[in-house]
């Protein structure tokens, strides 16, 4: 892959993150970046009064700088946006984030020297990553706070991941016989203007939303096949009169999962009409989550190969400050999959709700001897929690918007916040989609000696490996942390 050149996708930045050495700069990338950074010279040493270059930032955008002044210029920029508060997001976001940068100056258009962009893939390579606080972007002229942080390490402050240490960069680039840089005209504003924080927690989101779409659907399955449900509403003909590329292919998964099942066999000549929404509109809830996922995947790639600072350099006689560095784009997507990804828990607490009712031949809260034992009672409060929780963090970000720079930077989108949030949803719906996995497996030992579907079994015999059937009272947290540790490491089957 090369920076700069290639059309990259969310699952290649992964890729890089894991295997740096897949991405390099060609001569094709040396050359635009070179170029561009030529074009900047020649702007500070003509006598045209260009944003970012010669001037100062923000509300200071009138005010001239000599060119004597422009190192001390971005050295400032830089150290007086590094205002970011809160935890260290993680490792791997921090990479992401570089990542994606590097690819973004790596197009020629931001005027930032081969030098700077060598060494922010030379940091990649050798595991020396930046720490960047988790807050204080509000997603304005990008990511403007998270990314100082970012750079920091470039002129040999801040702090980097040393492994999984914190350490000071100066002690950790000696170590590695490094100099810090000393930055040229434009090349602080163009670290630091863009979404890469917030693109970063999409791209993220996105690579566990994606998992847990699929799993989703599984545990959903696996529910019904406890219920002993019906799976005539996913059948084909139904979804082709309402076409949502999401729900077709949910309704697909859905017959896929429960094909062979001795349960849906014996639901055929029951006497239930119809099954609860939970059950039977899978395909249509599901569906749009997926549709979701889908949109927030073309938006996030899009600006993944996008050029996101400001002002853009097209060439040594025009320059554009213009907007491409607002988040919005970015933000209305995450608050959107946000909202889908809650759905998904919300829909799986009500299965898990059913499954303890007690009904067509399940014993109440799964137990065979409730009233000593609580059975699974109290697992469905977590549940419940953790669903709520989700509930109260879909207020789209996004709506909202303080003016900063002295109202010069006066919409912000708040992208940040819906990006942060978007993967909170995603660790509680992990728990929540656990709870379900746990109460589906146990309500199947009261279907027996009935088999599922070949998947289901081999699902079953996963979470089995980990968590054993329930008979009485024991510490089920420790049942519920366990499954949720086989969801994190990919251990069920899902395709």
């Amino acid at each position: 892959m090369i920076y700069g050149v290639d059309v990259f996708t969310f699952h290649d930045v992964l890729e890089i993150c894991k295997k740096p050495n897949k991405a390099k700069l060609n001569k094709a990338a040396k050359e635009q970046i070179l170029k561009s950074q030529k074009n900047v010279q020649k702007i500070v040493e003509s006598d045209r009064c260009v944003y970012g270059i010669n001037t100062g930032f923000g509300p200071l955008c009138d005010t001239k700088i000599s060119a004597d002044e422009t190192a001390q210029l971005q050295y400032n920029l830089i150290i007086s946006h590094a205002v970011g508060v809160g935890k260290p997001i993680d490792k791997e976001l921090s990479k992401i984030m570089m990542i994606a940068k590097v690819h973004a100056l790596s197009k020629g258009f931001s005027g930032v020297s081969l030098e700077v962009i060598e060494r922010m893939i030379l940091m990649l390579e050798k595991d020396i990553i930046p720490v960047v606080p988790e807050q204080g972007s509000v997603g304005a002229s990008g990511d403007l706070a998270p990314l100082a942080h970012l750079v920091l390490p470039l002129l040999g402050l801040g702090q980097v991941w040393e492994g999984n240490q914190v350490s000071d960069t100066m002690e950790v680039l000696k170590k590695h016989d490094l100099e810090a840089l000393v930055l040229g005209p434009k090349e602080g504003l163009g670290l630091i203007n863009g979404t890469q924080f917030i693109l970063a927690h999409a791209i993220k989101g996105l690579e566990k939303f994606e998992y847990l779409l699929d799993l989703a659907d599984m545990t959903a399955a696996m529910s019904i096949e406890a219920y002993r449900g019906s799976a005539s509403p996913f059948k084909k003909e139904l979804h082709e009169i309402r076409p949502f590329e999401g729900s077709k292919k949910v309704a697909a998964r859905m017959l896929k999962f429960l094909k062979g099942s001795e349960n849906m066999k014996a639901h055929e000549d029951c006497e239930r009409v119809q099954d609860p929404y939970s059950m039977r509109c899978v395909p249509q809830v599901h569906g749009a989550s997926r549709n979701a996922f889908e949109h927030l995947r073309s938006m996030a790639e899009t600006e993944l190969n996008s050029v996101t600072d400001n002002p853009i350099v097209l060439s040594a006689e025009e320059s554009i400050s213009g907007g491409n560095f607002h988040g919005q784009l970015m933000a209305l997507p995450l608050d959107y999959a946000t909202l889908a990804a809650a759905e998904l828990g919300n829909i799986s607490d009500r299965r898990s709700y059913l499954l303890l009712e007690g009904k067509y031949g399940l014993p109440r809260l799964l137990t065979e001897s409730s009233g000593l034992n609580s059975g699974f009672m109290i697992p469905q409060y977590t549940s419940a929690a953790l669903v709520t929780e989700n509930k109260t963090l879909c207020f789209p970000a996004s709506a909202d918007s303080i003016p900063t720079s002295l109202g010069q930077e006066d919409h912000v989108s708040m992208g940040s916040i819906s990006g942060r949030k978007f993967n909170q949803v995603l660790g509680n719906l992990v728990n929540i989609l656990s709870v379900e996995l746990m109460f589906a497996a146990q309500g199947l030992e009261f279907r027996r000696p009935a088999k599922c579907s070949k998947v289901i079994e081999e699902n079953f015999t996963v979470l089995r490996s980990k968590v054993a059937k329930l008979e009485d009272d024991r510490l089920i947290g420790k049942d519920m942390l366990a499954i949720a540790e086989l969801i994190n490491e990919r251990k069920f089957i899902v395709n």
